[in-house]
């Protein structure tokens, strides 16, 4: 009798769409930016300070709050456009975003006390964004179809493209 080997198998490698990759970079982006807020409300004296209508040295008013919405509102917004845009589009809106929120996500460490948590949840969102940054610079491209004289080969290059 032999010895018996263990059957190994190989996974099927499925390449992701570079907007798949966009979107999951963008929710996860979104999830360590709530949750180190969040978090944060475990710090001493951060309740009381909003029971008292402080946040951060700012008083709680509705133009804070709307200010907050709408910074919250970016990286949600980029899980729809991250799918929905067409690529040109799509590509430089994620260079242009993400870019911005860099500087954005590191100056929430500034002047902070809890240097061990927020520079690991400033961390963890730059390495996001250089991900989003990353698959958006390297956007695979198709090249266009050679050109007959009564007009494209076969227009199924281009159809690649605009997808």
């Amino acid at each position: 009798m032999g010895k018996r080997r263990p059957t190994t198998t190989v996974l099927e490698i499925q390449r992701i769409p570079v907007r798949a990759k966009l979107a999951a970079a963008w929710t996860s982006f979104m999830f360590l930016y709530v949750y180190v807020d969040i978090l944060a409300f475990f710090k001493p004296g951060v309740i009381d300070d909003i029971k008292g209508g402080i946040v951060w040295e700012f008083h709680i008013s509705q133009t804070l709050l709307t200010t907050f919405l709408l910074l919250m509102a970016i990286p949600i917004l980029m899980i729809v456009l991250s799918v929905t845009l067409p690529a040109r589009a799509n590509r430089l809106t994620n260079l242009i975003v993400a870019s911005v929120q860099v500087p954005f996500a590191a100056f929430n460490a500034v002047g902070e006390s809890w240097t061990y948590f927020y520079g690991l949840g400033v961390a963890l969102e730059l390495i996001v964004l250089a991900l989003i940054l990353r698959y958006a610079w390297t956007w695979p491209r198709t090249t266009p179809p050679a050109t007959t004289a009564t007009g494209p080969a076969h227009g199924t290059a281009r159809t690649r493209q605009q997808a």
